[in-house]
């Protein structure tokens, strides 16, 4: 059996050796609450409490079942894939895609509580891996990666404004940033911060088991982007540190919650400072 906490004030990665894909976490207040992609299973979107970032537990599902008909019978590739979690103004949102159907939220007031039925916020294939944002102004945004398989082009990524209460989006999307005019290419998963008055976009790039862990920012939500390569694999054993979520603590630590693909064993939660 895998322990990650030592029991000392040290843990040791990985923080979960399970099959959690595409994390993405939270904190609120002194709680970290953490989700999964979860494809044609049920229940889906896993929900996870910790109080350290270590030691995590499931401790509810988003959704009872998948919410389109056609997932009775298991289907490989779909469902439901990568997603986010947000926070804002006592709300606590999930925002998940289904490559085929669109782009969904779902929310609640309690994490260990009720879902709200899941509300399909872009209908049509093709965006993938959703991250809400809200502003300091109140302005709302979404932003999004695309698959390939269902839209025929990769490695770009768009925002588009979304409506403050997070179920619907209005206006024209934008392109921010396309891998395919530089050395990103693949780049996915993106997850959308404000710090010091920068937008900060985190995105894995390279691919799921080679890559590496790509910065964006700018001073301005539709760009235009710079863009850093923060974290890659050099000479560790852990490959591909892939989609993740930038989370802080109560005291000012930065910390990074990403997954590692290890093939049969599925995409496992990795911890960096």
């Amino acid at each position: 059996m895998w322990v990650a906490d030592l029991q000392n004030g040290n843990y040791r990665n990985p923080v979960l050796y399970a099959d959690y894909s595409d994390p993405d976490a939270i904190r609120v207040g002194e709680d970290y609450f953490m989700i999964a992609s979860s494809f044609s299973n049920s229940p889906a979107l896993p929900v996870l409490h910790s109080k350290d970032l270590v030691n995590w537990k499931v401790i509810n599902y988003c959704l009872k079942h998948v919410p389109e008909f056609r997932y009775n019978n298991p289907l490989h590739g779909c469902g439901v894939w990568a997603p986010s979690i947000r926070y804002h103004e006592g709300t606590y949102y999930v925002c998940f895609p289904m490559p085929d159907e669109g782009i969904y939220m779902t929310t609640t007031k309690d994490p260990w509580g009720e879902w709200s039925k899941p509300v399909n916020i872009r209908p049509g294939a093709g965006w993938i891996d959703p991250c809400p944002f809200w502003d300091d102004d109140g302005k709302a945004y979404l932003v999004a990666g695309v698959a390939k398989s269902r839209i025929g082009y990769k490695s770009v990524l768009h925002i588009v404004r979304m409506q403050p209460d997070g179920m619907g989006i209005f206006g024209d999307e934008v392109k921010i940033f396309d891998g395919n005019e530089n050395d990103q290419i693949t780049i996915e998963g993106p997850k959308m911060y404000k710090r010091n008055g920068y937008y900060y976009v985190f995105a894995p790039a390279g691919g799921v088991k080679t890559g590496w862990q790509t910065v964006l920012r700018s001073k301005n939500p539709f760009g235009p982007y710079e863009y850093k390569v923060v974290l890659r694999q050099g000479d560790s054993p852990v490959n591909g540190p892939h989609q993740g979520a930038w989370v802080d603590t109560v005291t000012g630590e930065d910390w990074f919650l990403h997954f590692q693909d290890v093939y049969a064993a599925g995409r496992i939660t990795h911890l960096q400072p």
